[in-house]
Protein backbone atom coordinates (compact mmCIF):
# COMPACT_ATOMS: atom_id res chain seq x y z
CA UNK A 1 0.00 0.00 0.00
CA UNK A 2 2.65 2.20 0.52
CA UNK A 3 4.33 1.40 -2.43
CA UNK A 4 1.34 2.28 -3.86
CA UNK A 5 1.11 5.53 -2.66
CA UNK A 6 4.34 6.17 -3.48
CA UNK A 7 4.08 5.94 -7.00
CA UNK A 8 0.97 8.11 -6.93
CA UNK A 9 2.74 10.96 -5.36
CA UNK A 10 5.90 10.76 -7.81
CA UNK A 11 3.29 10.83 -10.30
CA UNK A 12 1.58 13.90 -9.33
CA UNK A 13 4.92 15.75 -8.57
CA UNK A 14 5.96 14.48 -12.45
CA UNK A 15 2.82 16.23 -13.60
CA UNK A 16 3.68 19.15 -11.68
CA UNK A 17 6.80 19.38 -13.66
CA UNK A 18 5.73 18.54 -17.03
CA UNK A 19 2.81 21.24 -16.25
CA UNK A 20 5.15 23.78 -15.23
CA UNK A 21 7.07 23.16 -18.17
CA UNK A 22 4.45 23.21 -20.96
CA UNK A 23 2.88 26.92 -19.04
CA UNK A 24 6.32 28.01 -19.62
CA UNK A 25 6.61 27.57 -23.15
CA UNK A 26 3.21 28.24 -24.01
CA UNK A 27 2.22 30.96 -21.86
CA UNK A 28 3.48 33.62 -24.74
CA UNK A 29 1.30 31.26 -27.55
CA UNK A 30 -2.33 31.38 -25.73
CA UNK A 31 -3.78 34.36 -24.51
CA UNK A 32 -3.71 34.53 -20.36
CA UNK A 33 -6.79 34.98 -18.29
CA UNK A 34 -6.10 36.04 -15.06
CA UNK A 35 -9.57 35.20 -13.82
CA UNK A 36 -13.35 34.18 -14.49
CA UNK A 37 -14.12 37.84 -15.55
CA UNK A 38 -11.59 37.50 -18.37
CA UNK A 39 -13.28 34.36 -19.58
CA UNK A 40 -17.32 35.91 -19.54
CA UNK A 41 -16.03 39.36 -21.28
CA UNK A 42 -15.26 40.15 -24.56
CA UNK A 43 -11.55 40.81 -25.07
CA UNK A 44 -11.96 43.69 -27.69
CA UNK A 45 -13.40 46.41 -25.95
CA UNK A 46 -13.31 48.48 -28.87
CA UNK A 47 -16.65 50.10 -29.82
CA UNK A 48 -17.79 50.89 -33.08
CA UNK A 49 -17.34 54.16 -34.73
CA UNK A 50 -19.21 57.24 -33.73
CA UNK A 51 -19.86 55.45 -30.20
CA UNK A 52 -17.59 56.50 -27.31
CA UNK A 53 -17.28 57.07 -23.49
CA UNK A 54 -17.13 60.18 -21.91
CA UNK A 55 -15.11 60.25 -18.99
CA UNK A 56 -15.56 63.41 -16.03
CA UNK A 57 -14.03 63.93 -12.78
CA UNK A 58 -16.44 64.42 -9.90
CA UNK A 59 -17.12 68.18 -10.57
CA UNK A 60 -18.35 67.25 -14.14
CA UNK A 61 -15.18 68.37 -16.05
CA UNK A 62 -14.33 66.90 -19.20
CA UNK A 63 -11.35 64.48 -18.92
CA UNK A 64 -11.20 62.52 -22.01
CA UNK A 65 -13.66 60.79 -24.34
CA UNK A 66 -12.50 56.95 -25.70
CA UNK A 67 -14.37 54.45 -28.21
CA UNK A 68 -13.53 51.67 -25.45
CA UNK A 69 -15.57 50.29 -22.97
CA UNK A 70 -14.83 52.01 -19.79
CA UNK A 71 -14.95 50.34 -16.68
CA UNK A 72 -14.50 50.99 -12.78
CA UNK A 73 -10.77 51.08 -11.96
CA UNK A 74 -9.67 52.31 -15.84
CA UNK A 75 -7.06 55.20 -15.43
CA UNK A 76 -5.96 58.13 -17.38
CA UNK A 77 -2.99 59.87 -17.00
CA UNK A 78 -3.27 63.41 -18.83
CA UNK A 79 -0.25 65.00 -21.12
CA UNK A 80 -0.26 67.87 -17.82
CA UNK A 81 0.24 64.35 -15.38
CA UNK A 82 -2.62 64.77 -14.24
CA UNK A 83 -4.28 61.22 -12.53
CA UNK A 84 -7.81 60.34 -12.60
CA UNK A 85 -8.92 56.67 -11.82
CA UNK A 86 -12.75 55.56 -12.67
CA UNK A 87 -15.07 54.99 -10.11
CA UNK A 88 -18.60 54.81 -11.55
CA UNK A 89 -19.84 53.85 -14.92
CA UNK A 90 -23.82 55.15 -15.70
CA UNK A 91 -24.34 54.05 -19.47
CA UNK A 92 -21.16 56.07 -21.76
CA UNK A 93 -20.60 58.27 -18.89
CA UNK A 94 -18.13 57.45 -16.42
CA UNK A 95 -16.94 59.36 -13.51
CA UNK A 96 -13.65 59.41 -12.37
CA UNK A 97 -11.39 60.53 -9.19
CA UNK A 98 -8.27 63.13 -9.31
CA UNK A 99 -5.02 60.82 -7.56
CA UNK A 100 -2.88 63.57 -7.77
CA UNK A 101 -0.14 64.28 -10.08
CA UNK A 102 1.64 61.59 -11.58
CA UNK A 103 4.80 61.60 -9.82
CA UNK A 104 6.80 59.34 -12.06
CA UNK A 105 5.78 61.44 -14.97
CA UNK A 106 6.59 64.67 -13.31
CA UNK A 107 10.59 63.06 -12.20
CA UNK A 108 10.49 62.30 -16.48
CA UNK A 109 9.29 65.70 -17.28
CA UNK A 110 12.33 66.97 -14.77
CA UNK A 111 14.77 64.98 -16.60
CA UNK A 112 13.91 65.04 -20.43
CA UNK A 113 14.26 68.91 -19.77
CA UNK A 114 17.38 69.06 -18.34
CA UNK A 115 18.92 66.30 -21.20
CA UNK A 116 20.72 67.50 -23.94
CA UNK A 117 21.79 64.83 -27.04
CA UNK A 118 24.72 65.23 -28.78
CA UNK A 119 24.17 66.74 -32.53
CA UNK A 120 25.01 63.39 -34.32
CA UNK A 121 23.70 60.58 -31.60
CA UNK A 122 25.61 57.29 -32.27
CA UNK A 123 23.15 54.23 -32.51
CA UNK A 124 23.27 52.00 -29.70
CA UNK A 125 21.02 49.35 -30.10
CA UNK A 126 20.58 47.54 -33.83
CA UNK A 127 17.46 45.50 -32.31
CA UNK A 128 14.32 45.91 -34.49
CA UNK A 129 11.40 48.18 -33.35
CA UNK A 130 8.01 46.18 -34.53
CA UNK A 131 5.10 47.82 -35.92
CA UNK A 132 1.81 45.33 -36.65
CA UNK A 133 -2.23 46.20 -36.52
CA UNK A 134 -4.39 44.12 -35.00
CA UNK A 135 -7.26 46.11 -36.62
CA UNK A 136 -5.94 45.91 -40.21
CA UNK A 137 -9.56 47.54 -41.35
CA UNK A 138 -9.07 50.55 -39.90
CA UNK A 139 -9.15 53.16 -41.93
CA UNK A 140 -10.31 57.70 -41.98
CA UNK A 141 -13.38 58.24 -43.50
CA UNK A 142 -12.36 61.74 -45.10
CA UNK A 143 -9.09 60.46 -47.03
CA UNK A 144 -9.77 56.70 -47.21
CA UNK A 145 -13.95 57.14 -47.92
CA UNK A 146 -14.99 55.04 -45.40
CA UNK A 147 -13.93 53.87 -41.80
CA UNK A 148 -13.29 50.26 -42.18
CA UNK A 149 -11.56 48.79 -45.30
CA UNK A 150 -11.42 44.94 -44.85
CA UNK A 151 -7.42 43.67 -44.69
CA UNK A 152 -6.44 46.97 -46.26
CA UNK A 153 -7.28 49.88 -44.03
CA UNK A 154 -5.66 53.30 -43.97
CA UNK A 155 -3.90 52.69 -41.41
CA UNK A 156 -1.21 50.41 -42.92
CA UNK A 157 -0.39 53.53 -44.61
CA UNK A 158 -0.17 55.49 -41.20
CA UNK A 159 1.89 52.29 -40.00
CA UNK A 160 4.38 53.32 -43.35
CA UNK A 161 4.83 56.42 -42.14
CA UNK A 162 5.65 55.78 -38.75
CA UNK A 163 8.42 53.09 -40.09
CA UNK A 164 9.76 55.52 -42.38
CA UNK A 165 10.56 58.23 -39.78
CA UNK A 166 11.70 55.71 -37.35
CA UNK A 167 14.42 54.21 -39.81
CA UNK A 168 15.41 58.02 -40.31
CA UNK A 169 16.06 58.52 -36.77
CA UNK A 170 18.13 55.45 -36.94
CA UNK A 171 16.03 52.78 -35.56
CA UNK A 172 15.80 49.20 -37.46
CA UNK A 173 12.01 48.79 -38.34
CA UNK A 174 9.83 45.73 -39.49
CA UNK A 175 6.42 46.42 -40.10
CA UNK A 176 4.38 43.51 -40.26
CA UNK A 177 0.95 43.96 -42.48
CA UNK A 178 -0.63 40.54 -41.88
CA UNK A 179 -4.01 41.36 -42.04
CA UNK A 180 -6.05 40.12 -38.77
CA UNK A 181 -10.10 40.75 -40.28
CA UNK A 182 -12.49 40.59 -39.47
CA UNK A 183 -12.85 43.01 -36.66
CA UNK A 184 -14.69 41.32 -33.62
CA UNK A 185 -13.78 39.89 -30.17
CA UNK A 186 -11.10 37.30 -31.38
CA UNK A 187 -9.14 39.80 -33.43
CA UNK A 188 -6.53 40.13 -30.51
CA UNK A 189 -6.55 35.89 -30.65
CA UNK A 190 -5.14 36.47 -34.35
CA UNK A 191 -2.71 38.84 -33.87
CA UNK A 192 -1.17 37.73 -30.86
CA UNK A 193 -0.15 34.51 -33.56
CA UNK A 194 1.68 37.36 -35.34
CA UNK A 195 3.31 39.30 -32.57
CA UNK A 196 4.73 36.08 -31.40
CA UNK A 197 5.92 35.23 -34.51
CA UNK A 198 7.35 38.56 -34.67
CA UNK A 199 9.60 38.04 -31.25
CA UNK A 200 11.76 35.36 -32.83
CA UNK A 201 13.46 38.61 -34.58
CA UNK A 202 14.28 39.92 -30.76
CA UNK A 203 12.54 43.49 -30.72
CA UNK A 204 13.31 45.77 -28.64
CA UNK A 205 9.81 47.10 -29.04
CA UNK A 206 6.10 46.22 -29.94
CA UNK A 207 3.84 49.10 -31.44
CA UNK A 208 0.13 47.86 -32.11
CA UNK A 209 -1.07 51.32 -34.24
CA UNK A 210 -4.95 51.61 -34.17
CA UNK A 211 -7.20 54.91 -34.93
CA UNK A 212 -9.94 56.10 -32.55
CA UNK A 213 -13.87 55.80 -33.58
CA UNK A 214 -14.34 59.15 -31.23
CA UNK A 215 -16.51 60.77 -33.74
CA UNK A 216 -15.30 64.55 -33.05
CA UNK A 217 -12.14 65.52 -35.73
CA UNK A 218 -10.98 68.05 -33.06
CA UNK A 219 -10.90 66.15 -30.09
CA UNK A 220 -7.64 64.66 -31.44
CA UNK A 221 -6.50 67.47 -34.20
CA UNK A 222 -4.33 70.26 -32.66
CA UNK A 223 -1.58 72.06 -34.13
CA UNK A 224 1.79 70.82 -32.96
CA UNK A 225 5.57 71.93 -34.11
CA UNK A 226 3.39 74.00 -36.87
CA UNK A 227 2.01 71.33 -38.15
CA UNK A 228 -1.80 70.56 -38.47
CA UNK A 229 -1.93 66.76 -36.61
CA UNK A 230 -3.48 64.47 -35.29
CA UNK A 231 -2.58 63.57 -31.60
CA UNK A 232 -1.47 59.77 -30.09
CA UNK A 233 -2.54 58.24 -27.32
CA UNK A 234 -1.17 55.66 -25.56
CA UNK A 235 -3.46 52.26 -24.16
CA UNK A 236 -2.36 50.26 -21.72
CA UNK A 237 -3.80 47.04 -20.49
CA UNK A 238 -3.87 46.73 -16.86
CA UNK A 239 -4.74 42.87 -17.00
CA UNK A 240 -1.36 41.65 -17.71
CA UNK A 241 1.50 40.84 -15.51
CA UNK A 242 4.00 43.03 -17.83
CA UNK A 243 1.53 46.14 -17.04
CA UNK A 244 4.21 47.90 -14.60
CA UNK A 245 6.41 47.85 -16.89
CA UNK A 246 4.63 48.96 -20.36
CA UNK A 247 3.13 51.66 -18.25
CA UNK A 248 6.59 53.22 -17.06
CA UNK A 249 7.43 52.79 -20.93
CA UNK A 250 4.35 54.85 -22.28
CA UNK A 251 5.19 57.72 -19.49
CA UNK A 252 8.85 58.04 -20.59
CA UNK A 253 7.62 58.35 -24.30
CA UNK A 254 4.89 61.00 -23.60
CA UNK A 255 7.18 62.95 -21.31
CA UNK A 256 10.19 63.07 -24.19
CA UNK A 257 7.55 63.28 -26.86
CA UNK A 258 5.65 66.22 -25.52
CA UNK A 259 9.28 67.66 -24.54
CA UNK A 260 10.02 67.23 -28.32
CA UNK A 261 6.84 68.71 -29.80
CA UNK A 262 3.85 69.62 -27.51
CA UNK A 263 1.56 68.00 -26.77
CA UNK A 264 1.56 65.47 -29.14
CA UNK A 265 0.77 62.77 -26.67
CA UNK A 266 -2.85 63.38 -25.54
CA UNK A 267 -2.84 60.74 -22.98
CA UNK A 268 -2.66 57.60 -21.48
CA UNK A 269 -5.72 55.42 -20.87
CA UNK A 270 -4.93 52.13 -18.65
CA UNK A 271 -8.04 50.04 -19.58
CA UNK A 272 -9.27 46.79 -18.74
CA UNK A 273 -7.45 44.25 -20.74
CA UNK A 274 -4.45 42.72 -22.22
CA UNK A 275 -3.81 43.60 -25.84
CA UNK A 276 -1.11 41.14 -26.05
CA UNK A 277 1.28 43.64 -24.05
CA UNK A 278 2.19 40.43 -21.83
CA UNK A 279 4.40 39.54 -24.48
CA UNK A 280 7.28 42.58 -23.91
CA UNK A 281 7.81 45.44 -21.42
CA UNK A 282 7.71 47.78 -24.15
CA UNK A 283 4.69 47.14 -25.94
CA UNK A 284 2.52 49.30 -26.35
CA UNK A 285 -0.85 50.42 -28.46
CA UNK A 286 -0.99 53.84 -30.32
CA UNK A 287 -4.45 55.39 -31.44
CA UNK A 288 -3.29 57.30 -34.26
CA UNK A 289 -6.22 60.05 -34.33
CA UNK A 290 -9.99 59.01 -34.93
CA UNK A 291 -11.71 58.45 -37.89
CA UNK A 292 -12.62 61.65 -38.78
CA UNK A 293 -9.35 63.11 -38.59
CA UNK A 294 -7.60 62.88 -41.85
CA UNK A 295 -4.91 60.34 -42.73
CA UNK A 296 -2.13 62.86 -43.41
CA UNK A 297 -2.44 64.42 -40.26
CA UNK A 298 -2.42 61.04 -38.01
CA UNK A 299 0.51 60.24 -40.32
CA UNK A 300 2.37 63.73 -39.09
CA UNK A 301 1.40 63.11 -35.78
CA UNK A 302 2.82 59.63 -35.81
CA UNK A 303 6.15 61.07 -37.65
CA UNK A 304 6.14 63.54 -34.92
CA UNK A 305 6.01 60.86 -32.21
CA UNK A 306 8.89 58.59 -33.95
CA UNK A 307 11.26 61.73 -33.02
CA UNK A 308 10.98 60.75 -28.86
CA UNK A 309 11.61 57.03 -29.72
CA UNK A 310 14.72 56.11 -30.36
CA UNK A 311 16.29 57.83 -27.55
CA UNK A 312 13.72 56.28 -24.97
CA UNK A 313 14.46 52.53 -26.01
CA UNK A 314 18.46 53.74 -26.27
CA UNK A 315 18.56 53.02 -29.63
CA UNK A 316 20.13 56.50 -29.74
CA UNK A 317 21.05 59.09 -27.15
CA UNK A 318 23.09 59.77 -24.21
CA UNK A 319 25.22 56.62 -22.86
CA UNK A 320 23.52 55.00 -19.74
CA UNK A 321 26.02 54.81 -16.61
CA UNK A 322 24.96 51.47 -14.36
CA UNK A 323 25.35 53.82 -11.24
CA UNK A 324 22.59 56.77 -12.49
CA UNK A 325 19.43 56.35 -10.70
CA UNK A 326 16.51 53.97 -12.09
CA UNK A 327 14.60 56.99 -13.65
CA UNK A 328 17.75 57.92 -15.90
CA UNK A 329 18.05 54.42 -17.31
CA UNK A 330 16.58 53.69 -20.85
CA UNK A 331 13.39 51.34 -20.40
CA UNK A 332 15.84 48.78 -22.36
CA UNK A 333 19.36 49.40 -20.25
CA UNK A 334 19.93 45.49 -19.21
CA UNK A 335 21.37 47.55 -15.68
CA UNK A 336 18.02 48.74 -14.94
CA UNK A 337 15.14 47.06 -12.64
CA UNK A 338 12.03 47.03 -14.36
CA UNK A 339 8.68 46.19 -12.53
CA UNK A 340 6.67 43.30 -13.48
CA UNK A 341 8.74 41.27 -15.69
CA UNK A 342 8.78 38.55 -13.64
CA UNK A 343 5.74 38.20 -12.06
CA UNK A 344 4.41 36.29 -15.15
CA UNK A 345 5.97 33.04 -14.88
CA UNK A 346 5.95 33.72 -11.01
CA UNK A 347 1.98 33.40 -11.55
CA UNK A 348 2.45 30.21 -13.30
CA UNK A 349 4.25 28.39 -10.77
CA UNK A 350 2.15 29.47 -7.84
CA UNK A 351 -1.17 27.84 -10.41
CA UNK A 352 1.13 25.06 -11.04
CA UNK A 353 2.03 24.46 -7.46
CA UNK A 354 -1.79 24.67 -6.29
CA UNK A 355 -2.71 22.24 -8.91
CA UNK A 356 0.13 19.72 -8.12
CA UNK A 357 -1.24 20.40 -4.36
CA UNK A 358 -4.62 19.22 -5.30
CA UNK A 359 -3.45 16.62 -7.37
CA UNK A 360 -1.45 15.12 -4.36
CA UNK A 361 -4.38 15.77 -1.83
CA UNK A 362 -7.33 13.86 -3.87
CA UNK A 363 -4.47 10.88 -4.37
CA UNK A 364 -3.65 10.39 -1.03
CA UNK A 365 -7.51 11.01 0.43
CA UNK A 366 -6.94 13.27 3.47
CA UNK A 367 -4.55 16.09 4.04
CA UNK A 368 -2.85 14.21 6.86
CA UNK A 369 -1.97 11.32 4.52
CA UNK A 370 -0.58 13.75 1.95
CA UNK A 371 1.38 15.71 4.47
CA UNK A 372 3.03 12.03 5.03
CA UNK A 373 3.60 10.86 2.02
CA UNK A 374 5.27 13.91 0.87
CA UNK A 375 7.44 14.09 4.16
CA UNK A 376 8.54 10.35 3.48
CA UNK A 377 9.02 11.11 -0.01
CA UNK A 378 11.21 13.83 -0.03
CA UNK A 379 12.90 12.58 3.25
CA UNK A 380 14.00 9.49 1.20
CA UNK A 381 15.07 11.30 -1.70
CA UNK A 382 16.58 13.68 0.26
CA UNK A 383 18.41 11.25 2.15
CA UNK A 384 19.11 8.79 -1.18
CA UNK A 385 21.11 12.02 -2.41
CA UNK A 386 23.19 12.56 1.18
CA UNK A 387 24.17 9.30 0.89
CA UNK A 388 25.26 9.46 -2.51
CA UNK A 389 27.37 12.32 -2.04
CA UNK A 390 29.25 10.72 1.14
CA UNK A 391 30.14 7.24 -0.92
CA UNK A 392 31.60 9.85 -3.57
CA UNK A 393 33.28 11.71 -1.08
CA UNK A 394 34.47 8.38 0.79
CA UNK A 395 35.87 6.68 -2.83
CA UNK A 396 37.78 10.30 -3.72
CA UNK A 397 39.50 10.02 -0.93
CA UNK A 398 40.40 6.41 -1.28
CA UNK A 399 41.61 7.26 -4.60
CA UNK A 400 43.50 9.95 -3.20
CA UNK A 401 44.79 7.77 -0.14
CA UNK A 402 46.01 5.09 -2.72
CA UNK A 403 47.73 7.42 -5.35
CA UNK A 404 49.90 8.62 -2.24
CA UNK A 405 51.07 5.28 -1.05
CA UNK A 406 51.58 4.63 -4.96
Amino acid sequence: MKKSGNIILGLGLIAVVVSLSLLYAGHKTILPVLGLRQVLRPVDDELVVGRAYTIKDEKGSLITRISRRVHVGDEIITAEGKHYRVQKVDGELATARFLGMDRDLLAYNELFSKMELPAAAPVRNNRPVVIYHTHSDESYLPSDGSASIPFRGGIFQVGDSYTHSLASDGARVLHDKTPHDPHDDNAYYRSRRTAVQLLQKNPIAIFDVHRDGVDDPEFYRRIVSNEQVAQMRFVVGRQNPHMAANLDFAKRLMAYANKMHWPIAKDIFVAEGNYNQDLLPTAILIEAGTYTNRKEEAMRGIDLLADAVPVILGITGPASRPEAPEYEKPVTDPTARRSGVRSSLVWVIIITLIGGGIFVLISAGSYEKAKEQLSHFFGRELADIWKTKAKKRDLERQEENGGKRG
